[in-house]
Parts: structure tokens; C-alpha cells; sequence
């Protein structure tokens, strides 16, 4: 037995698409009959419950599957994208078990929960004092890639190829633009060794930047969609009140926070009361920034922001760095402080690493739902895919032109393409406004379409920009050559 095992795991390994584009096709077609079959012959609120549970898992399992194109150079979040959208669409070739998960109020709630976990962690990677010090360039390149994707979104490209839409569509469209995803940007640059670059440094120090100024234009065109505000003065308010409550988040948040994580060691020093107080600082955040018109996403980020490791400093250490700890306490002074040194960013990282098991959980939902609400149908038509390649085009210039401020001694095109994709961010702006009613699905396909091409070619390009600067200056001659 153990031997056939062995044979079949081999066979599959040389047949691994084959067998693989096997598995999904039987997975998409007829496995979804059967299920359907059989949560038709249910009923009753457990038959109800237990449906969700399949929806969830299904969603979850279909999301690792799209991993796969990773191995291809690609970020998991396009391919959680493509496989919501294959999803969300098998109704077309007659497949019907999907489409209650797109009204399913469980699997939505997940979903909104997931990316408002998802901005917490973003908050929770990014680093105020970097934020301080990224810099006048990095400044520009932010202030260029927020103002310039906007303006050709909301006033030049978008009402020129959507004649007719009401105003707050060409905001949100505009408001999509703006968003750059720095985690597609900053792969790209680790896996080729250039994190430490002069390019590498600029563009990440601008898409912090970057996504703080996203959020804000994303919570004005909210709070005008929502209020029907369209004045000046009533713009200025809603920008002063968001940059109010960023400000006040992170000032009133850093100078409690370290209170407050006293006030609960005294309690329980243990990992799930530190786990706890994170979730609860950034669930807090988000309830009040819905209260004061913002998104709340916008209060999960200040929240992320605001944590620091220093305010958990009186909770224990992961138990990986207690142990190592112990292990070294009687070693030389020299070792033990060596090991000190390398073990300590594993402590101060330990939120991050609670809150990453959670966002593995409900993040994919996210972007699995988020592809499902693509209809696919729109797509058919040709002047649609005109539309959506021109809002792209105008995505690429809007971004690259950025790279103008990069200044001398810096590549202009590495800075301005690492500025490009948009990635999950502006999905996240786009399914805000269709949850508020503002964009179609002829818009929303229009948005994903944009996502999925400035996600897709970045890479590469970035990639071949790179080596090329490399190939250059293995071509310089050394100092010394050019003395002689």
C-alpha cells in the first residue's frame, strides 16, 4: 500500500497541472451540483449555519489554490482577485452554488472585518518616526502620485470616457487611482536585493506617505457621498477633521496606550490579554472614525499606527524568545548580548505576529468577495474594455510622472513604476463605493480591470528597470580609471 502511495504521489508531482487543472475543473463544475444537491434536502437554522461554514471554507480553500501564482512572479492577492471573479461568474455556464454567497450578511461581515484587520496591519508595519524622516523627495513623490492620478480620474479621464455618471462616480474613480500598494512594490525590491537603494528608500518612504493621503481623500469622498457635501468649505472641514483625527489618534493613542497595557498586565501578563487589547484598540478605532463621518478603515490604520511594542513591554515575551533567553543567561556576556540583539525584533514584532493568523483568516475573504462582486458580463463589450485600458493608461502616467521628483542620483522611472500598482488598496476604495451605491458594476469591472493590469505588469517592468541599472553601472568605468 504504502509503496502505490508512494508511485501515485510521484505520478502527480510529474503530472502536477495536468492533475491540477483537473481538480479545479471538477471542483468548479461538478462537486458544486453535489453540494447544491444536498444543501437543498436541509433546512433549519443548524442547515443554514453549517451551509456558511461550507461557503467559508470553500472561499478559503480557493483562495490558497490562486497562491499559485506566486510561482509565477505574481502577488497572491491578484490571484485571490481572479479566483473570486471566476466564482462569482460560474453562473454563466449554468454553475448556481455560489451565487448565495455573494448575499450571504456572515460571509460580508467577514469580509468587512477582514479589511479593516488589514489596514490595522498595515498600520502596524509602518513606523511613525520613518514617516518623519522619508524626506522633502519622498514627500513630493507622494504629494505628485496622489494629486495628479486623482485629478486625471475625477475631472479629465473620467468624465471624458464616462460621459453623463454622477459627480461623486468620478470621485471614487479618481479616489481609486490614488492608492499605490507599496507590498507589491517593496517584493520586487527585496527579492532583488535593492531595499537599501536610493530608489528603493524613496518609494517607500512615499507610499507611507502615500496611503495616509489615500485614506483621507478616500474618507472626503465618503463624507460627500454620504452627506451630500459638495462645498468647499464643507471639503476643507472634512480634510481638517480627518487629519484631526489621524493626529489625535496616534498623539491621545501613544500617550494611553502604555497606561492602558499597565492597567491590563496587572490582570494577565499572558499572550491572549495582549492580543485582546491590539484587537480592541483597533475595533475601538474603527467605531470612531464611522462616528465622526470617516471610514473606519481609517481608524484601524491610526490604530495600527499608534502601537508600538514598548506599550506591550509589560506582558511576556513570545515564548520562542523566553526560551532563548533562558538558554543564553548563563552563557558570556558577549554571546548573550549578541543573541539579545537578534532575538529582539522577534519580541517587538510579536503583535504583528498574533494579528497574522487572523488576517490569514479573513483577508483572502476579502479579496475573494471583492472579485465576486466583478460581473463578468459587463467585460463583453468592447467599449467597456476601451474604458477601462484608457482609466489604466491614465493610472500608468498619473504614477510615473511621480518619479519626477525623485531628484539627481535617483532613477525617475524605477521611482515612478514602483509607484504604479494599486493592488489591494484600490480595491478596497472601489468596494466602498459599491457598497455605497455610487459605482455600477460596468464601473466596478472597469476599477478591477485597472487593479489587475497595474498589478500584473508592474512587476516585471520594475524588475527589468532594475537589472538594466545594474548592467549600466557594471559598464562604468572604476574612479580610478577615469583619473587615468
Amino acid at each position: 500500500m504504502e509503496r502505490f502511495l508512494n508511485q501515485t504521489i510521484q505520478y502527480m508531482r510529474r503530472r502536477k497541472f495536468a492533475y491540477l487543472a483537473f481538480i479545479l475543473v471538477l471542483s468548479f463544475t461538478i462537486v458544486p451540483n453535489i453540494l447544491a444537491s444536498a444543501s437543498g434536502e436541509e433546512g433549519g437554522h443548524g442547515a443554514s449555519a453549517a451551509i456558511t461554514f461550507l461557503y467559508i471554507a470553500i472561499i478559503l480553500i480557493a483562495a490558497k489554490i490562486s497562491s499559485l501564482v506566486e510561482r509565477v512572479g505574481q502577488p497572491s492577492v491578484l490571484g485571490e482577485l481572479v479566483m473570486g471573479v471566476i466564482l462569482g461568474n460560474l453562473v454563466l455556464i449554468g454553475i448556481t452554488f455560489f451565487e448565495p454567497i455573494k448575499i450571504d450578511p456572515i460571509i460580508t461581515f467577514l469580509s468587512e472585518l477582514g479589511v479593516v484587520i488589514l489596514l490595522f496591519q498595515i498600520g502596524l508595519e509602518s513606523n511613525i518616526n520613518e514617516m518623519k524622516q522619508v524626506g522633502v523627495k519622498s514627500f513630493l513623490v507622494a504629494i505628485i502620485g496622489v494629486v495628479l492620478p486623482f485629478a486625471l480620474g475625477a475631472y479629465f479621464v473620467g468624465p471624458w470616457l464616462l460621459p453623463g455618471l454622477d459627480p461623486n462616480v468620478y470621485l471614487f474613480l479618481g479616489a481609486a487611482l490614488t492608492a499605490t500598494s507599496v507590498g507589491i512594490t517593496a517584493r520586487v525590491f527585496k527579492d532583488l536585493g535593492k531595499l537599501q537603494t536610493s530608489e528603493a528608500r524613496t518609494v517607500l518612504g512615499a507610499a507611507v506617505i502615500d496611503d495616509v493621503m489615500g485614506l483621507i481623500i478616500l474618507a472626503i469622498v465618503t463624507a460627500i457621498v454620504t452627506l451630500g457635501a459638495v462645498s468647499i468649505g464643507m471639503i476643507g472641514w472634512i480634510a481638517a477633521k480627518a487629519v484631526l483625527f489621524l493626529v489625535g489618534a496616534i498623539v491621545l493613542g501613544q500617550l494611553l496606550a502604555k497606561y492602558i497595557g499597565r492597567l491590563f498586565s496587572i490582570i494577565h501578563t499572558g499572550v491572549a490579554m495582549k492580543f485582546i487589547l491590539a484587537i480592541v484598540f483597533c475595533l475601538v478605532f474603527a467605531w470612531l472614525a464611522q462616528k465622526i463621518g470617516l471610514a473606519p478603515i481609517i481608524g484601524a490604520f491610526a490604530a495600527g499606527l499608534v502601537l508600538d511594542p514598548v506599550h506591550f513591554k509589560y506582558f511576556k515575551d513570545p515564548k520562542v524568545v523566553r526560551d532563548v533567553k533562558g538558554a543564553v543567561k548563563d552563557a558570556p556576556e558577549d554571546i548573550k548580548e549578541k543573541v539579545n540583539k537578534v532575538i529582539e525584533p522577534h519580541a517587538h514584532r510579536h503583535i504583528e505576529d498574533l494579528i497574522e493568523p487572523l488576517g490569514h483568516f479573513l483577508v483572502p475573504i476579502f479579496f475573494v468577495m471583492t472579485g465576486m462582486a466583478v460581473n463578468v458580463e459587463t467585460l463583453f463589450s468592447l467599449p467597456t474594455l476601451l474604458v477601462a485600458l484608457g482609466i489604466t493608461i491614465a493610472a500608468f502616467i498619473g504614477k510615473i510622472a511621480s518619479g519626477l521628483a525623485a531628484g539627481k542620483g535617483t532613477s525617475k522611472s524605477i521611482v515612478g513604476f514602483g509607484m504604479v500598482p494599486r493592488g489591494e488598496v484600490g480595491l478596497i476604495f472601489a468596494a466602498i463605493g459599491m457598497g455605497l451605491g455610487v459605482i455600477s458594476d460596468e464601473v466596478y469591472s472597469i476599477i478591477v480591470i485597472m487593479v489587475i493590469i497595474t498589478t500584473l505588469f508592474t512587476p516585471p517592468i520594475l524588475t527589468y528597470l532594475l537589472k538594466k541599472q545594474d548592467k549600466k553601472k557594471d559598464k562604468e568605468p572604476e574612479p580610478q580609471e577615469q583619473i587615468a
